[in-house]
């Protein structure tokens, strides 16, 4: 991404956060107290409503007994060969993914994203300074958790309007990529659903193997898109991987948010030792639930069906709200990223929309954190999550237009 230098995003900010607790442990101390206009509606937490998949329940009964041993933590094979074949089949890669040496089962994408930081502190070795971690803002909460976990600085890249939505590479100087251990991309992003190009993937992963860090690309929206399929991580970063590794889970693509089932794939350099990181620090991944991941990644009806249900609640918001909020319908994720700096920023318009409304949404400013300018990327937004059923969320979204106009 090229830009002018009047167009060019903030400065990255190595200032640290006021406050690094959970946004959702803030928004409900933002609204403590406060009674809901109306029967409450939680558009907040991006977590899936939509009915699990009919294989579920078989699949899980047909394993039973596997509860009853201790699962290998790397996963097991016909898991790490479904994970494989499936990612071979949705992207365009430059050749097959080693299932052996190139997969390995998650409990969820949250703590493989978490201890990857920590693996890659050792894996990355020294750096010339204070080890930093390149963190998109607004962002995932355990993207700057696993950076502070491995005692390296956070330094929170804007993410901001002026540069799409996603961190301006040009804004990063050399010396601070010659320090830094990792750098954590999303796309599609949570929350502004913007999606990364190839040649933008492509970019960052030569600049990772150029200063020698590590690219952890968080892939989990990536099925739910509004036409095009974005592009993976692993199609961009060359026939070895290098430097590279991407997460995924089925808490979207499937909604099996509380299955706890994703993996990670890339550099075998790389997964070799956070492999003995995890055998010694991560939780293992139950056999019949990595059986029923094998049966998801095997099928891409339940997918198509999922992302047709978002597409038609997508359809409500192009009807209901228009061209207000700067709202623009998003290329990726089941996020609304609506721009409430006329009514008071991301705060005040979180509480109205609870005590006049009973909907509730999250702070843009609790997602992301200020810059070194004073700033925050999130101050003016509340992120909403497209996750109930279709009544539900146009009765909530004609409730939001209500309250705010």
């Amino acid at each position: 991404m090229s830009m002018t230098s009047a167009q060019r995003a903030p400065t990255p900010s190595t200032a640290p956060a006021a406050d690094s607790r959970s946004p959702f442990v803030r928004l409900t101390e933002l609204i403590a107290g406060i009674e809901p206009g109306k029967p409450a509606i939680n558009l907040s937490v991006g977590e899936p409503q939509h009915a699990i998949p009919p294989f579920v329940e078989p699949t899980l009964a047909a394993h039973l007994a596997e509860f009853g041993r201790y699962p290998a933590n790397k996963g097991i094979e016909p898991f790490r060969r479904a994970v494989a074949d499936w990612l071979g089949r949705r992207y365009a890669l430059p050749r097959p993914v080693d299932p052996e040496t190139e997969v390995l089962v998650l409990s969820g994408t949250r703590e493989g994203l978490f201890l990857a930081a920590i693996s890659a502190v050792r894996w990355v070795g020294p750096r010339d300074g204070q080890p930093a971690v390149l963190i998109p803002n607004p962002f995932y909460a355990a993207y700057a958790a696993g950076a502070l976990a491995a005692g390296c600085e956070p330094v929170y890249l804007p993410a901001t309007r002026a540069s799409g939505f996603l961190p301006d590479l040009d804004a990063l100087d050399e010396k601070l990529l010659a320090r830094t251990v990792a750098c954590y991309i999303a796309s599609p992003s949570n929350p502004q659903g913007a999606v990364a190009g190839h040649r933008y993937l492509a970019r960052l992963a030569a600049l990772a193997r150029r200063f020698g860090f590590l690219v952890f690309a968080d892939e989990c929206y990536g099925e739910i898109y509004s036409e095009h399929k974005p592009a993976g991580m692993l199609e961009a970063s060359g026939p070895d991987f290098a430097n590279v590794v991407i997460f995924h889970s089925l808490s979207k693509r499937s909604s099996l948010p509380g299955l706890r089932v994703g993996f990670a794939a890339g550099d075998r350099r790389f997964l070799g030792p956070f492999l003995e990181l995890r055998n010694v620090a991560a939780p293992q991944v139950p056999t019949p639930a990595q059986h029923v991941a094998i049966a998801a990644y095997g099928d891409e009806a339940h997918v198509e069906e999922n992302r047709k249900l978002y597409s038609a609640k997508f359809d409500l918001a192009d009807q209901i709200i228009g061209d207000r909020y700067g709202y623009v319908r998003p290329a990726g994720g089941f996020f609304l990223w609506l721009d409430v700096s006329k009514h008071g920023g991301s705060e005040i318009a979180t509480k109205r929309l609870w005590a006049e409304a009973g909907v509730r949404v999250v702070p843009g400013r609790y997602l992301a954190r200020e810059q070194a300018d004073g700033s925050n990327p999130g101050a003016d937004y509340i992120r909403v999550a497209m996750v109930q059923d279709k009544a539900t969320t146009a009765e909530a979204l004609h409730r939001i237009i209500a309250v705010l106009g």
